[in-house]
């Protein structure tokens, strides 16, 4: 959300890799947080280890690019090769209309 400007709908396109995952956070960090009272109550170094690979598999089933993008949170999911004309293509469509309010620039790199 970050690298959208904190919204999936404030940017002028948003596209993803095959590869993408979407999460309010890092996908095996937020497993340790919501779940940290789930996993601590597992007495077995083992099985809160299965307990927890298990979450983060859920999560990131959930949060792959194509379900993002099936949900219409985002615009499409490319081949990683055509990026460069990808991007190009939505810069070339955009009309530049002067800073948007309330919107800050963030550098994402």
């Amino acid at each position: 959300m970050a690298m959208m400007g904190g919204s999936t709908r404030a940017p002028l396109a948003t596209a993803a890799w095959p590869s993408g995952e979407f999460g309010g956070m890092g996908l095996e960090g937020a497993v340790r947080l919501g779940y940290r009272r789930e996993l601590e109550a597992i007495p077995d170094p083992g099985e809160r280890t299965r307990a927890f690979e298990a979450r983060v598999a859920e999560l990131h089933e959930h949060g792959k690019a194509v379900n993002a993008a099936a949900a219409l949170e985002i615009d499409a999911v490319i081949d990683p090769a055509e990026s460069r004309e990808w991007i190009l293509t939505a810069l070339d469509a955009h009309e530049d209309t002067g800073p948007r309010e309330g919107r800050g620039f963030v550098d994402t790199w």
